[in-house]
Parts: C-alpha cells; sequence; structure tokens
C-alpha cells in the first residue's frame, strides 16, 4: 500500500524507476523510514498468452503492450536516505544489465551491514558488487538532519507561507501537503519537523498517505500529512485543515482557523533574518553602486543558515525557561512541572495567544519533560539559551552582526551534519542509460531465501563474537542561563514602579503595624494607586512577611483592615493564572494574620479575601501544594545560609 500510495496500476509505457522514502510509526511511537525504488516489468494479458500460442514459432514476439510496477522495498529504524537510494539501485543495476554478481550476496551484506552509533562516526560499507558507501552519522543525534530539505521548502513557498505553517504546526493544526512528486512530500514533512527543533511534533505524521487511507484526513486531531496532488479534489470538502501545495506554492488557510502567529517583534525579525539569508541582493538593492558580487550560500549551507534563525527564534522565545521548573517529589518517580503562567508573566505574555498554546500543547509537554532534567546531556539550543542571550540582546537591530551570528550556528549545524565532508565519496555502479525503455527485459527473479538467510546468520554470529558498539554520552549540569527578572526587565510590558512608590508602600506598612494610623491613613490613597504596579505587589508581599517573621501577625482592627485592604487591593488585579506569583507569595499571610474578635474567637485573614478568581483555579492550587513539599525537602538538606543564598538567586 505504501508502495504505491497512488494504487497499484498497469500502464501503457515503460516508465524509469522511482525511488521516494515513506515514514512509517509503530504502536511505540517509534519511526520506521520505508525506502520504496519502483521499476516497470512487462506483463500479458491472458488473451495475448492464447494468441500467441496459436501464433507459429517463426512469427516475431510482439512487445507486451502494458506495464506492471514492481518494488524494491527497504525497511529500516534508521535514516538514511542516500544508502538506501544507492543499495536499492544497485541491485536493480545488477538485474537490468545482467552484472554477474549474486543478488542473494548483495541482499545479504545489506541486511547485515554495521551502522556506526552516533557521534560523528562514520563507515565505509560495500555489497560486494565493486561498491563503496560511506555511512555518515551526526555528531550529536539530538539535532534533526535536514540536508536541503528546508532551504527547498521555502524555495517551493515563500518565507510567508512557510511561517504560517510553523504556526500552526507549534499551535496543533491540521496540515496538509501537496504535490505530485512522492519524495517532496516526505522532503517538505520532514523541513517542518526541523524547523520545529527544539520541539517534537507528537501527533499523527504521515509524509506520504496511500489513496486507500484518505478516510485519515477526516481524524479531529492534529495531523502532519502529504497526499499526491491527483487526489486534490477530495481535499476540497476539509474545513479545518490548513493546505500547502508544494507544486503550486500556496498555503490555503479555511475561514474557521485562526492561526495565531508569533509575537511582535519577534515576528518581524524572523523575517527579516529569513530575508537575510534567502535573498542577500534585497540589502544593496537600492544602492547606487552595489557591490559587483554578492556571496551567497549553497543550498546545503543556506538551509542549515534557515534552521539557525529558527533556532535564534526559539531561544528568544523560551530564554529563561529553566527557572520556571518546578520538581515534584511526591510520586516514586520525580516529576518535571512547567510553570507556565510564572513564565509568562514574568515575559510580559500573558496575553499572547500563540505562547500560551505552545506552552500548552503536546510538543512542550514532551519538551519539558525530555530537557527539564538537571543533569544531562546537552545540545546546541542548550548552549545558545544559556550563553548567548546577552550577545543576541546587544545584537538587535544591527543586521551584519545578526548575519555573522546565523552564519556562525550555521556551520555548527552543518558540521554535525557532515563531519567529514572531504571523505564522504560514494562509488555505486549506475544502470545504462536507457535500459529501462528495454523491450525483452526478463522479469526479477525469485530470490533464495535460504542463501540470504545463511549470509544474515553468519554475519550474526560473528556480532555475537564483538564488543557492543557503547554510546558514550556526555552528561552535566544543564546551564539556567539568564534569570528570567533580566527578560522582564527587558520586554518593558510591565508597570515599573519608581523608587519613591515602593517606599510610601514600606513606609505605611510600618505606620501601621506601629499603630500610627493618622500617618497611615495619608499616605494609604497612593499606596492603593502603587498596587496597580508588579513591583509595588511584590513589595507588599515582602514586607508583609518580615512582620511574620518578627511574631507581629496578631493585629488590633484598625490594622486588621488596613491589611486586609491592600491584600484585597493586591489580589483584584491579579488573573486566575497568577503569572506573577502575587497570590502564591499571599497565600501563607493570608494564614498568618489575624485578629481576636472574643475570647476564644480567632479571624484571619483568609476569611476576608476568598472573593478573588485566584482561588477557584485548580492548577494554582495543585502549584502551591508541589511547592510547598519541594519547600519542605529543601529546609531538609540545606542549612539557613544554602537556603538564603538560593533564594537569593532565584530572585
Amino acid at each position: 500500500m505504501f508502495c504505491q500510495p497512488s494504487g497499484w496500476q498497469l500502464f501503457t509505457e515503460r516508465n524509469p524507476p522511482t525511488f521516494f522514502v515513506a515514514v512509517l510509526t509503530d504502536i511505540n511511537s517509534e519511526r520506521h523510514y520505508c525506502a520504496c525504488f519502483t521499476f516497470w516489468e512487462a506483463v500479458e494479458s491472458a488473451q495475448e498468452e492464447e494468441e500467441e500460442a496459436e501464433k507459429e514459432p517463426s512469427s516475431p514476439v510482439q512487445p507486451a503492450q502494458l506495464f506492471a510496477p514492481k518494488s524494491l522495498v527497504l525497511v529500516s529504524r534508521l535514516d538514511h536516505a542516500e544508502v538506501f537510494r544507492n543499495s536499492l539501485g544497485l541491485i536493480y543495476t545488477i538485474y537490468v544489465d545482467g552484472l554477474s554478481v549474486s543478488l542473494e550476496n548483495v541482499i545479504g551484506n545489506l541486511l547485515t551491514c554495521t551502522i556506526p552509533i552516533t557521534g560523528g562516526a562514520q563507515r565505509t560499507i560495500s555489497l560486494g558488487a565493486g561498491d563503496r558507501q560511506v555511512i555518515q552519522t551526526p555528531i550529536n543525534d539530538s539535532l534533526p538532519v535536514s540536508s536541503c530539505s528546508v532551504a527547498l521548502l521555502f524555495r517551493q513557498l515563500g518565507i510567508t507561507n512557510v511561517l504560517y505553517l510553523f504556526c500552526a504546526a507549534l499551535t496543533e493544526h491540521k496540515i496538509l501537503f501537496l504535490s505530485s512528486s512522492y519524495q517532496r512530500l516526505t522532503d517538505a514533512c520532514r523541513a517542518l519537523l526541523a524547523l520545529m527543533f527544539p520541539l517534537k511534533y507528537s501527533f499523527t505524521y504521515v509524509p506520504i498517505l496511500p489513496a486507500q487511507l484518505l478516510e485519515v484526513l477526516s481524524t479531529p486531531t492534529p495531523f502532519i500529512i502529504g497526499v499526491h496532488s491527483i487526489f486534490q479534489s477530495e481535499t476540497q470538502e476539509l474545513l479545518d485543515v490548513v493546505i500547502a501545495d508544494l507544486d503550486g506554492g500556496t498555503v490555503n488557510v479555511p475561514e474557521c482557523v485562526h492561526i495565531s502567529l508569533l509575537p511582535e517583534p519577534l515576528l518581524q525579525q524572523t523575517r527579516e533574518a529569513l530575508s537575510m539569508v534567502l535573498d542577500p541582493e534585497l540589502e544593496v538593492a537600492d544602492l547606487a553602486f552595489p557591490p559587483s558580487t554578492i556571496s551567497a550560500s549553497s543550498l546545503k549551507m543556506q538551509d542549515k543558515e534557515i534552521r539557525a534563525v529558527f533556532l535564534r527564534l526559539f531561544a528568544q522565545l523560551l530564554q529563561g525557561y529553566r527557572w520556571c521548573l518546578h520538581i515534584i517529589r511526591i510520586h516514586p518517580e520525580p516529576v518535571i512541572r512547567f510553570h507556565k503562567a510564572a513564565f509568562l508573566g514574568q515575559r510580559g505574555l500573558t496575553e499572547d495567544d500563540f505562547l500560551t498554546k505552545v506552552l500548552e500543547g503536546m510538543a512542550f509537554a514532551g519538551f519539558v519533560t525530555e530537557r527539564g532534567a538537571p543533569y544531562r546531556p546537552i545540545d546546541l539550543f542548550d548552549e545558545l539559551v544559556a550563553y548567548e542571550v546577552k550577545r543576541m540582546r546587544a545584537e538587535e537591530g544591527n543586521k551584519q552582526k545578526i548575519l555573522r551570528h546565523i552564519k556562525e550556528l550555521a556551520e555548527k549545524l552543518y558540521k554535525n551534519e557532515n563531519p567529514y565532508p572531504a571523505v564522504t565519496m560514494h562509488k555505486v555502479q549506475k544502470p545504462t542509460e536507457g535500459c529501462h525503455l528495454r523491450l525483452h527485459q526478463k522479469p526479477f527473479p525469485r530470490l533464495d531465501e535460504g542463501t540470504v538467510q545463511w549470509i544474515i546468520d553468519q554475519a550474526t554470529a560473528k556480532l555475537q563474537t564483538a564488543p557492543p558498539a557503547v554510546k558514550a554520552e556526555k552528561k552535566c549540569m544543564v546551564p539556567s542561563g539568564p534569570p528570567i527578572a533580566a527578560i522582564m526587565e527587558r520586554n518593558g510590558n510591565a508597570l515599573a514602579n519608581s523608587a519613591r512608590r515602593l517606599e510610601v508602600v514600606r513606609n505605611c506598612i510600618s505606620y501601621v503595624f506601629e499603630n500610627k494610623m493618622l500617618e497611615a491613613k495619608k499616605l494609604f490613597p497612593a499606596v492603593l494607586r502603587a498596587m496597580k504596579g508588579r513591583a509595588a505587589r511584590h513589595c507588599l508581599t515582602q514586607e508583609l512577611n518580615l512582620h511574620v517573621q518578627q511574631n507581629r501577625a496578631v493585629l488590633d482592627h484598625q490594622q486588621f483592615d488596613f491589611i486586609i485592604r491592600m491584600m484585597n487591593c493586591c489580589l483584584q488585579d491579579c488573573t486566575a493564572m497568577d503569572e506573577h506569583g502575587i497570590a502564591a507569595a499571599l497565600l501563607p499571610l493570608v494564614t498568618a494574620f489575624c485578629r481576636k474578635l472574643s475570647p476564644g474567637i480567632t479571624q484571619f485573614a483568609y476569611s476576608c479575601v476568598q472573593e478573588h478568581v485566584v482561588w477557584t483555579n485548580i492548577q494554582f492550587w495543585e502549584a502551591m501544594f508541589y511547592c510547598d513539599v519541594q519547600n519542605h525537602i529543601r529546609a531538609l538538606y540545606l542549612d539557613n545560609n544554602e537556603e538564603n543564598h538560593a533564594d537569593e538567586v532565584r530572585r
């Protein structure tokens, strides 16, 4: 079914051999790469066979009129498309040109060749037909291998259309690619996944969907699927699918689908960076004396430059994410949780639809699970988030410096895929030109399974005595990068309170606890106005916490009323997400401050601040519970000095 996605059918002409790679996903979400090499053999109908039987032996043999496809298929868990193409092409060459090489021997060698483990290892293999192939693994297998697929996708669709697809994939929309080329469908799907790095797509992923399974397009879950363009008419009724026509260079977004785009200014910065990479002549188009030559990158390097732009984009979107990771230790195995509200609040993006959807998506949940651990191997993205944030801030607006940084990242991505670019020389015999047009080509021979199995058994016996290949992983503590507070200051979206306003808040609270109520009343209106700012609300929680630590939580009636009014004012602008952590900071305080109503009856502050929406959010209470457990565990292992230092670092 996947070998002939458009269906098995006969042709009246001999077509040249074709090759493409389909991707299959098993029940364990493991991907298998299905390389399909198809050629055509002559077939004869029953009527033609009867007519030929009646003819005299001396009559010339008439060529067959119909041709049926026959496929050579190689399924592997490893993605080495070029090696698959060369190997299956070599088998076809031996068959079609009648080379004196045993097909069983070649196939047995192919099935038993040893693939090097990742880490930049390289191995030269031969299938026993005078060939030489080099299998090259990436240095770091966590980085996707894209070859030229990303650059080709931008050539086919353009910057704006690819950005729409990128945002649609991240916000879990249905995406359908159309093309008359199966290999281009696979490359386009692979390119979109490469752009999403460090996030990994976790929904339905079928780069080549067979005709018999077109009903899958009606599934309610998100997907990335490729379909041959001959079935374009059957996709017209899909009302919630973003359709990208690779051959026509268009992306159709239905009216009922709203794609949330990147927040500004990141969207504009990304467009400009992509324009610098894809169209370097644009920058000098208006110059009176443009430079005589403008060096354009090769297609493979341009591919890596585009990926570098998106790598920078993710570093800017997610910088500081490690400061919002919480470890939950109430289960036998610790669970890492991401505090979305705190991240959005401190980034000043609580109302941004795109980032909110991304953080709530399956891809980001997998990102937290995979990358949240504090001790693990790190890759280029980790280094970029941890060490390049200041550089990216300083270079904003300077196109030359941005382009230089993009090229530096592109070099690293290119070297990851091609550690030894000068050595990867293939020597594989090609079939004679036009061999598929021969009239009297014999059918593909039936293979001797016993011979192939014997070769496999011999190779397996040798491998059992060889030492197992062990992948050496260099683990280290993952750097956290700059505190997220620095990012908050950079965004400038939060209302910054002046030092004078914060001083007013501190003075008012001091007057309340010193029972100087007249002085407190004078400052109180200014305090309520200052509570519109985040800094003043944090200042209030810090000052009240100091008084709790000094055992001054039992208040008289006037003091209690003042404190309650300030708490209510502080909480009234808090959303259910508590993105700034105000409600979280007040929670221990509302259970501490109290007043005596009568002998034996005490009223606590929480009874007077219950009307706020944040208390109705179950996720808030879960976060508070996990945080409390974490604080108690920290108290068991850290002394006071270490705890205070850790608190200062977190702030």
